[in-house]
């Protein structure tokens, strides 16, 4: 059987007295225990990214990627138990005790964790006090200055089978009604990038038109939980609306979620209406809307294709809408710097990718197991080191894919870290190798476009621009307003350019000029393409326009930057720098 060892947060949570409980009114108990399970503690592990490892009848071992995260979710769980239990006479209370520790644990195979991180959070569990939480001093250190709740140091403390005595600290948090639980205690916000997608409302249709809908709001639903940071309300909790009129505030308060997703699909003749709108759930406001029209064709593909498009729109809203409120955190988490970054990034140029690292790296000061700023970090630097600077492009090429190895082995299903890897290796002639990461992740996230889009400069990288096309344009056909697409229309060109195409070339590099103007390297091959043409006072002026951008760009670093030794691409590629060459790049 494999295995891998890895850093994690682990929460252990058990029930004070079960048996006592049980052995007074087995079938009550059961029942309580089956509607907390459902109303409190699967959806309080879910809001804050847990994974339940196992459960031990009536406890749980779950992993988180962050102690903030563990700590959160185990606060959250007692202050719910403690509201439940209200009025409840001694006998009937249902307690919990709970566990946390930031340790070293070795993944199986089938997802099972063992090792001393999972065993000294056992232990924590078995020290706390009913309603409270115990937490060791590693992870105490994560979350110290971050809690407003009462805190008492138990000092270095023995823990049964434990070789070494572990500082433990213990957050008062629960109790019984007659000791008031948690009175300093912030009422808790609604999670970060929490939503619901309220049923669409189907429009102009009979019952088959009705069930097609019904299908987009559930796809979607599933879609956008996969999304990075993201908790959406389960389909069943959500379709308990449906034709019902929703007062967005009260749905927000019901839910503690900060935003409604809701729309329509209209049929008329042989075409598809889709009206959608993102609302602000604890204001009222409207963030974003959006319409577009679909002829009609096959059920399925139609289905895809909506949910493809909505989704892939939604998540930059999601994350500005976050980035907005985190600018006014006074004390800003590991994740609120890394939406930070995402919103820096995607506003492209150098100067805001350099600020976009500054928030990752940040973000990983805070939390070394942030996965998404890992790979925040590691894109950052690639783009700068790799793409606009070119100096010393080996060492950040490295410095990327370690970052990014890391980010897998902390979470092996983060598609993300696969898509970026794929492109370091593409970019660092390992393309076959790389297409399997890319393949990857769209395996995991069947929306992304990007993978496609680099699977097609991987195509070129391995002398068969011919192929490129058809993998870029399914990039486009995914995700036509991503943030990367201008890039994706300037592979298109760099295929054209390869297969000696030098007008459709042009056209393309022109395209994604217009759609994003801080991209150097499309000066530059319009540039080159331009002066193959003839039309070298158009050349000169995009070399001008590159060197603005990149003033350090030359002929040697084009050299530099040959992302494969594969005879064909070095031998067109000579041909790019010819027409550099004529353009007027510096030599270097």
């Amino acid at each position: 059987m494999s295995e891998a060892r890895k850093l994690a947060a682990i929460l252990v949570t058990d029930i004070v007295g079960y048996s006592r409980l049980a052995g007074a009114d087995e079938d009550r108990i059961l029942a309580r225990l089956r509607t907390l399970r459902s109303d409190l503690i699967e959806p309080t592990i879910s809001v804050h990214r847990g994974r339940v490892v196992k459960r031990t009848g009536d406890g749980a071992i779950v992993e988180f990627r962050s102690v903030v995260d563990a700590v959160r979710c185990g606060i959250e769980l007692q202050h719910g138990l403690a509201e439940r239990n209200a009025g409840l006479p001694p006998e009937r209370r249902i307690d919990f005790r709970v566990g946390i520790h930031l340790g070293d644990v070795v993944e199986e195979s089938d997802g099972d964790l063992m090792g001393d991180g999972v065993n000294i959070a056992a232990r924590l569990e078995g020290i706390a006090k009913p309603g409270a939480i115990a937490l060791s001093e590693d992870a105490y250190r994560q979350v110290k200055g971050r809690l407003d709740v009462s805190v008492s140091d138990l000092g270095e403390t023995a823990l049964k089978n434990i070789a070494e005595p572990v500082h433990v600290y213990s957050l008062e948090v629960g109790g019984a009604p007659a000791k008031p639980a948690a009175a300093s205690a912030k009422p808790a916000a609604p999670p970060r990038m929490s939503l619901v997608v309220l049923p669409f409302a189907s429009l102009g249709g009979d019952a088959e038109h009705e069930a097609f809908v019904d299908g987009v709001t559930e796809s979607l639903t599933t879609d956008l939980s996969a999304l990075a940071n993201a908790f959406v309300v389960a389909r069943n909790t959500a379709f308990t609306y449906k034709g019902k009129p929703v007062d967005v505030k009260q749905l927000g308060r019901d839910l503690n979620v900060r935003y409604v997703l809701e729309g329509s699909i209209q049929r008329g003749g042989s075409r598809l209406r889709v009206n959608t709108q993102l609302i602000d759930a604890i204001t009222g406001n409207h963030l974003w809307a959006d319409r577009f029209d679909k002829p009609l064709a096959d059920p399925f593909d139609m289905q895809d294709e909506i949910v493809s498009r909505l989704a892939n729109l939604l998540r930059p809203e999601l994350m500005a809408a976050e980035a907005s409120r985190a600018e006014r955190e006074a004390n800003p988490d590991s994740v609120d710097l890394y939406i930070q970054g995402v919103q820096w990034f995607n506003k492209g140029g150098l100067d805001n990718i350099e600020r976009a690292r500054g928030f990752f790296e940040r973000a990983i000061a805070l939390d070394p197991t942030n996965v998404d700023a890992l790979v925040g970090a590691a894109r950052a630097g690639l783009l700068v080191g790799a793409i606009y600077s070119n100096d010393d492009r080996e060492r950040h090429l490295a410095a990327a894919e370690a970052q990014l190895i890391k980010g897998i082995s902390i979470a092996p299903r983060n598609y993300w870290a696969h898509m970026w890897l794929g492109f370091v290796l593409v970019l660092s002639n390992r393309a076959a190798r790389g297409i399997g990461e890319l393949e990857r992740a769209s395996a995991l996230n069947r929306n992304l476009g990007a993978p496609h889009a680099w699977i097609g400069l991987a195509k070129i990288t391995m002398g068969r621009p011919e192929e490129a096309a058809t993998h870029i344009n399914e990039a486009l056909r995914l995700s036509p307003t991503d943030s990367f697409a201008f890039m994706w229309s300037h592979l298109l060109g760099l295929a054209k350019f390869h297969l000696g195409a030098d007008e459709e070339a042009v056209a393309l590099f022109r395209r994604s000029v217009d759609a994003s103007r801080n991209y150097p390297l499309n000066h530059f091959y319009m540039a080159s393409a331009l002066a193959h043409l003839g039309r070298l006072d158009e050349a000169r002026a995009e070399v001008a326009a590159g060197l603005a951008l990149a003033p350090n760009y030359s002929i040697a670093r084009f050299r530099k930057g040959a992302e494969s030794d594969n005879p064909t691409f070095l031998a067109q590629r000579e041909r790019i720098l010819e027409g550099l060459r004529k353009a007027g790049v510096p030599e270097g």
